[in-house]
């Protein structure tokens, strides 16, 4: 059992790892610091757990049970974790955020303190490594401090489904799967941890033996039950990055095509640089060469092929990408060849016009510009172009 609960909390703990993977970055952001404490908090929760820890920790402290009051305290601080993470993720004012926080915090933190003075209290000589919550489900100050603990994470889990449910309506994509899979989680906490463990001590009150819910059944549950919520919290960044790397791919073209004018500096290489800090730098890296570009921007180049997509049948957008994609390219060419920018005149000759990459926030407008880069338009490619025909072959 106790590789089990460890294989679980290493899985759970690997989690946070992947979100806390740059520390100094990271710890600006309250809700990666929230979302990594929940995790680590619950994979030490699992260790503490395990049969092995807690003999261990008898043994060291030389108080019987002592690891029972330390796995409930930190239950009760993974809790309160969960709670301080969905404060976080719900967002709102800073003073709001910091009130709901120490609230949070508070409350939990004198569920912790009765938790151990109920077990000061408490007579419980007799070690109990797998079935203490039923063995002591009669005995005063015990039955209390287990009926607390309990009562703490149930509070925990129905707030986070109640927030789940009625966040999940408001948002969709890769958010909403992360908080259904996180809701999947909690549920299975509530009906196959803790109803098992409700029943298995109710039963004891009234003579009856179920140990084996709250021995046997509950501890996989919950182990379940951490591994859903851990890929809920994983899934948003998870998708993000799959995003990242595609958007990375596709600026393929644009990047080839403008990087040996890019004076931006290059980042420490390395496997371990994630898609997203990877497309990060090739986007200030091509914006940095599209400003360098700017005064060879011919604008007649431009006019001519937004002219010729317009009466191919392009749509106005489809047609400014294309002629500005043709307007780049012939700009990349003039600075790789050293010429001397184009004296096109008019209104844009002080190179001042923007390009559409430039204008909106985002990838997606540098993502459109390299997949005209590599689909540029031809007159026979376009819709309703005309080829010439060809001349007769006379034999």
């Amino acid at each position: 059992m106790s590789l089990v609960v460890y294989l679980a909390a290493f899985v759970f703990g690997m989690t946070s790892v992947l979100l806390f993977r740059r520390p100094r970055r990271a710890m600006r952001n309250p809700l990666t610091v929230s979302t990594c404490a929940a995790i680590v908090l619950g994979a030490l929760v699992f260790v503490c757990a395990a049969p092995a820890t807690l003999a261990t920790v008898n043994e060291l402290t030389g108080i019987p049970n002592f690891g029972a009051p330390l796995t409930y305290g930190m239950l009760c601080a993974y809790s309160c974790s969960v709670l301080v993470l969905l404060i976080n993720w719900r967002g709102g004012s800073r003073d709001r955020v910091r009130r709901r926080v120490l609230g949070a915090i508070a409350a939990y933190g004198l569920l912790m303190t009765a938790i151990v003075v109920l077990f000061s209290l408490a007579e419980a000589d007799t070690e109990r490594l797998r079935d203490l919550d039923t063995y002591y489900a009669d005995t005063p100050f015990m039955r209390e401090m287990i009926l607390l603990y309990l009562l703490g994470h149930s509070a925990a889990m129905l707030v986070m489904c109640a927030v789940c449910i009625r966040w999940g309506r408001e948002v969709d994509g890769p958010l909403r799967t992360g908080l259904r899979l996180i809701l999947v989680g909690a549920l299975l906490d509530l009906v196959g941890f803790q109803a098992a463990k409700y029943t298995a001590i109710v039963a004891r009150w009234t003579g009856h033996d179920l140990d084996f819910l709250s021995t046997t059944l509950a501890p996989p549950m919950a182990s379940l039950a951490a591994l859903l919520c851990s890929a809920g919290y994983l899934l948003p960044s998870a998708l993000a990055q799959w995003r990242a790397l595609g958007d990375h791919r596709r600026l393929a073209p644009l990047w080839s095509l403008v990087k040996s004018v890019s004076c931006a500096p290059r980042p420490p290489t390395g496997w371990w640089r994630l898609p997203r800090a990877r497309l990060q730098w090739r986007e200030v890296s091509i914006h940095d060469a599209l400003l360098a570009l700017a005064p060879y921007f011919d604008h007649r180049v431009r006019e001519r092929t937004r002219d010729s997509a317009l009466r191919a049948g392009r749509s106005p957008h489809e047609a400014r990408l294309a002629a500005e994609a043709a307007m780049l390219a012939d700009a990349a060419r003039r600075a790789t060849a050293r010429e001397e920018p184009p004296r096109t005149g008019g209104p844009r000759a002080d190179g001042t016009y923007r390009l559409h990459a430039t204008e909106v926030s985002g990838t997606g407008g540098l993502v459109e510009l390299a997949q005209a880069l590599r689909h540029p338009p031809s007159r026979t490619s376009l819709p309703g172009s005309v080829t010439e025909p060809e001349e007769p072959h006379v034999a």
